[in-house]
């Protein structure tokens, strides 16, 4: 308690002795002893990550405040974002690492020829779009199998997606397709496995096709996540985090260790974005998100 009456003490005497001075002098110590606090202060990032979060996961927060809030926590990027949002993220100075509104939903793909024209009408007209703001990263999707085998699936994405390959590499974008899990979230969802995305990526053979890695959905379709970013790299453009089970925030209640899987990607020379993409449970969602991007800066 005499502590904290001597600094408060001292605060005042130091109101007191410069306001002649005005304002602007004593100002800045006030200001820096709240910047200072463990609650506020910008976390000291050792520069090795691309750090990005996804926008829907803080759908209740908006978008400038997230924007503001993420900037100064040291976040480069928001993903999932469209073109109606761009501007806002320009205003601060952030990317849009994944770029979205071209898909029609996450189970109508290109693994199905009756989506194809819709899909590649969509495509033609959002990669100009993509390239023109900027921006490189723009996501796709499978589909659901509706009883399509592995093979036939990758035939259809093959016919499908070769159609935009040529106008994504005049504009320098990449169409990045998601792995989701078909076990819990995304039942029937045909690239729920990294050997088949990538798989689908040699038959393409291009650079402007790779796979978005979601640590959360792989974690629970087939595991071994390092092993598989070790093996698979080539073929990955970009990141995404969730903790398991549930989604959550990746802290210590979960069962993935992301220090060393944050670490193991970025020994594979990744450059692109890791993208905090959990759902989270705690009241203060920005602090969770703080904490999140703390835990992967490696």
């Amino acid at each position: 308690m005499g502590t904290e009456q001597s600094r408060r003490k001292m605060l005042k005497t130091v109101i007191t002795g410069t306001a002649v001075l005005g304002a602007s002098v004593a100002m800045p110590a006030l200001a820096m002893e709240k910047e200072t606090t463990p609650d506020t202060a910008a976390p000291k990032l050792k520069g090795n990550v691309n750090h990005s979060a996804c926008r829907w996961c803080y759908s209740s927060i908006e978008l400038d405040a997230l924007c503001a809030a993420g900037k100064q926590m040291g976040l480069k990027a928001i993903d999932l974002v469209g073109p109606s949002e761009w501007p806002t993220l320009k205003k601060y100075g952030l990317y849009s690492s994944m770029c979205n509104g071209a898909e029609i939903n996450l189970v109508d793909g290109f693994n199905d020829p009756k989506f194809h024209p819709q899909l590649i009408e969509n495509y033609s007209k959002m990669i100009p779009l993509v390239a023109a703001a900027g921006y490189k990263n723009l996501i796709c999707f499978s589909g659901n199998r509706r009883g399509k085998d592995d093979e036939t699936g990758l035939k259809n994405c093959v016919e499908g997606l070769k159609q935009l390959i040529p106008l994504a590499e005049k504009h320098n974008v990449v169409l990045v397709m998601e792995l989701l899990n078909s076990k819990v979230n995304h039942k029937d969802y045909q690239c729920d496995h990294t050997a088949w995305g990538a798989e689908l990526a040699k038959r393409l053979g291009s650079e402007n096709f790779k796979l978005l890695y979601d640590i959360y959905h792989m974690q629970l379709d087939e595991g071994d996540v390092i092993r598989t970013i070790q093996t698979y790299h080539p073929y990955i453009a970009h990141y995404h985090t969730g903790g398991v089970p549930g989604r959550n925030e990746i802290d210590e209640t979960q069962e993935l260790y992301y220090p060393a899987i944050i670490k193991a990607i970025l020994a594979t020379g990744f450059k692109g974005y890791i993208a905090q993409e959990f759902i989270p449970l705690k009241e203060d969602k920005l602090a969770s998100l703080r904490k999140a991007i703390i835990i992967c800066d490696q």
